[in-house]
């Protein structure tokens, strides 16, 4: 197992600790009347994020992606017993077709256009755009990444989607774990070059070795919102 892969798989244990965190960032954007009609989750492994986030958004339809087809069970489960909810396996990227997937781990599975040791199996790959209009997704959407990496691919195949998003949630990282990946504070630059800000943060982690911040959940809206123009604290 690569170092990377030990690092995923010890940070993907760790966040399923507080679960307290997201519900209280995702309790904040419902507070601020942000409205969603679609959670598209990528990376949506066995549903548990899209659970939670049905607590503050109960009307709301989700279209959960996952490339691993381990959870597949669990995602069939969950389409039965719930109503407004549909899934695809694959991952998702900037274009439809096939794509190199390390999936050895359930709950830290890494996308890739290149093979490499790990990355050696091919999976379907999709545009969110893709899913977005062939299940007729209704916006405002809240689109969700936990994708180790690969939110740029993911992103680039999002432009017509993103122009009508309410609320991006996306894990980030404060090190660079892929050779492509983006820094947390790249990822806001990103974000804001295509139109959003930075609105909220939750569920930090840091790694046990030196205690340095390693990874947490930033929350972003369109930098449009009236919020944007208030700069006074009370």
């Amino acid at each position: 197992m690569t170092i990377l892969k030990k690092l995923l798989r010890k940070a993907g244990l760790a966040r399923t600790q507080n679960p307290a965190a997201l519900e209280a960032a995702l309790q904040r954007a419902a507070q601020r009347g942000t409205q969603v009609q679609t959670v598209i989750d990528i990376g949506a492994s066995n549903g548990s994020w899209s659970k939670t986030a049905r607590k503050f958004f109960p009307t709301a339809y989700c279209h959960l992606i996952e490339a691993n087809s381990y959870h597949q069970p669990a995602l069939a489960t969950l389409k039965r017993s719930w109503e407004k909810i549909d899934f695809t396996v694959a991952a998702a990227g900037d274009s439809n077709g096939e794509i190199f997937f390390d999936g050895s781990d359930p709950f830290g599975g890494l996308a890739s256009h290149d093979a490499s040791r790990d990355s050696t199996a091919k999976v379907p790959v999709v545009t969110i755009d893709h899913i977005r209009s062939a299940h007729t997704l209704a916006p405002p959407f809240l689109l969700k990444l936990d994708t180790h990496g690969f939110e740029v691919p993911i992103f680039e195949g999002a432009k017509e989607t993103l122009q009508e998003t309410s609320l991006v949630v996306v894990e980030t990282y404060n090190f660079k774990i892929a050779p492509a990946s983006l820094r947390f504070h790249e990822i806001c630059q990103y974000l804001e070059e295509r139109g959003f800000r930075c609105v909220d943060i939750c569920d930090p982690l840091f790694r046990p070795k030196d205690q340095a911040l390693w990874q947490f959940d930033l929350f972003f809206e369109p930098a449009s919102n009236s919020k944007f123009l208030d700069n006074t604290w009370s």
